[in-house]
Parts: structure tokens; sequence; C-alpha cells
């Protein structure tokens, strides 16, 4: 059975002005039961993530400014709200769904999270709304456990994965490729093993055949396992994405990365990443294709 994790914190209340983008993660799972896509037995809500593990990842000196609420009003303004323990919790909860998933996906072949994707969180900084890099945790976690030998992470929300790819920078077990726009958030980038930079204004076709290209190119880092980033804010629609692909483009790339990992038998964690579309029903559809692609593909 597909799992999907969720809990109740992910929809965790922000300051005015940040509330709209957190509907989502309240509206998907609703509307993934409503269609009959999931049960409630699909769903399992995560505990809180060990320190141990977020220590694989991320530097202890940072960890502890995150666990006693210690960050300057510098470092959080780069994050983009006030650090609190609730919010420290809810990032901590995502990350454990991530580990979680990618252990269903071992045994499924695929697992989703309804939130993650915090791909601007690097070994020692927050950034962009993200406090700790859930797939980078999760690839980490199984490296250490012995469970994946070579893993590969597979980036295509419209911004860099500069924290994963600064995370794995030296690490060549981790192959860390990111398809972004080149003009957009954030501005200093950092090196993945595979950056493809986009131009504004791309279409569905010109999307979709570059990223056809770069799949038979990943096969030779020989993956046992993928992480991938599905963020929706490639779409026309989005407010910060600057690209243009319609919901069915977009939904073509999520056919067209989870047939990879189906054809290679390569087990696959999905967490959802960015959306920013002023109308929230774009997003949420957008989001919920991604789910229906993966189950009909796996399941």
């Amino acid at each position: 059975m597909v799992k999907v994790a969720w809990h109740p914190l992910y929809a965790h209340p922000l300051p005015e002005g940040h509330r709209f983008p957190m509907l989502k993660y309240e509206l998907i799972p609703e509307q993934l039961l409503h269609e009959g896509l999931i049960t409630e037995q699909h769903l399992f809500a995560p505990e809180v993530l060990n320190e141990d593990v977020v220590l694989l990842s991320h530097d202890k000196n940072y960890w502890k400014q995150l666990r006693y609420l210690t960050l300057t009003a510098a470092e959080q303004r780069r994050i983009g709200f006030p650090l609190t323990a609730q919010l420290l919790e809810r990032e901590l909860r995502i990350a454990q769904g991530t580990v979680d998933g990618a252990l269903y996906a071992k045994q499924f072949g695929i697992a989703f999270n309804v939130a993650g994707g915090t791909h601007h969180a690097g070994s020692n900084w927050g950034e962009g709304f993200c406090l700790l890099n859930d797939q980078a945790i999760a690839a980490n976690y199984l490296l250490d456990n012995g469970l994946a030998s070579r893993i590969l992470i597979i980036d295509l929300d419209v911004h860099q994965g500069n924290g994963t790819a600064e995370i794995f920078y030296d690490e060549p077990r981790v192959f860390t490729f990111s398809m972004h726009g080149d003009r957009n958030f954030p501005f200093r980038k950092e090196r993945s093993d595979l950056d493809i930079a986009l131009e504004d204004g791309l279409n569905d076709e010109q999307f979709l055949d570059k990223l056809d290209g770069a799949l038979s190119e990943l096969l030779k880092h020989e993956p046992d396992f993928v992480f991938y980033l599905s963020g929706v804010d490639v779409l026309e629609s989005d407010k910060l994405g600057k690209l243009a692909l319609t919901k069915s483009g977009c939904k073509e790339r999520d056919n067209m990365v989870l047939q990879f990992c189906k054809q290679h038998n390569l087990p696959v964690q999905v967490s959802m990443g960015g959306g920013y579309s002023p109308d929230i029903r774009d997003i949420v559809e957008a989001h919920c294709n991604t789910f229906k692609v993966g189950l009909d593909i796996f399941e």
C-alpha cells in the first residue's frame, strides 16, 4: 500500500502574509480522500525526528540554535518567518515523514510526503522558508543505515536546491540534479552534480525535452534509490516561478520521472516542494496530479 505522510501541524498557522501557502497542506489530503485516490489507511502521521538523525546532515551549532530558538534576527529573516518551538516541531515532523517515506518506498516502490522539499536549508543555515532539509536528512539516514548505497536526488522545483547541493558537495554516493529557473531565487547558486538552468518563459515542450535528455544521463550514477522534489511553482500561473508550464505539462513531468523510476526498479520518495499560484485550486490540482500519476504507475 502506498503511504502518504501528513500531520495536522503541516498546516501550522504563520504570521499574517505567510498563511496562504500553508492552506495546501490541509487541502491536498482532503482532495485525495474526496476523489477516492487514497483512504485513511494510506495516511500516516510522522513523529518528531531524532536529533541524531538531524546531525547526519546539519551542523551541530546550527542545530543548537534551532533547538534553543537562538537564531539571530538576520538569520530568521533569511528563513522568512520567526522561529518558534511549534515551527521547529513542524519541520522535524516533516523530515521524519520523509525518512519514514523512504522506508515505505523501499517496501512499496513509492511513498509521498504532503509537505517537504525543504531544499534551501544547508548544513548550517536556513533559507527560503526551509529550516531542515528533509530529503537530505532521509538520504543520509539511508546511507548511514546501509539501506542504500547510491542515491539520486531529482529536484524539479523552480528554485535551485542549493542547500541539498551544499550538503552533498563532497558525497560521491549522492548525485544531486536540479533543473531550475536561472534568474530566480536563490540568486547565489550552489553547485549540484548536474544543474540545468532554465530561461524565463520556458514552455511545456522545451521543459520536457530538457528533462528527457537529463534522465538518460542520470542512470550513469547507477542509483539504487531516488528522492524526487516535485514543486509546482513551474506553472505559468505561479507568481514566483517565471516559467510557462501548463498543468498538463507539469503532470507529464511527473509521469516522466516516475516512469523512469518504475522502469529501472528504483524506489522513490516524493516531497511536494513549492507552489505559489494566486488561485489555491491551481496549486492543489497540480500537486494532486503528482499523487495520481504515482498511484497509477506503482499501484
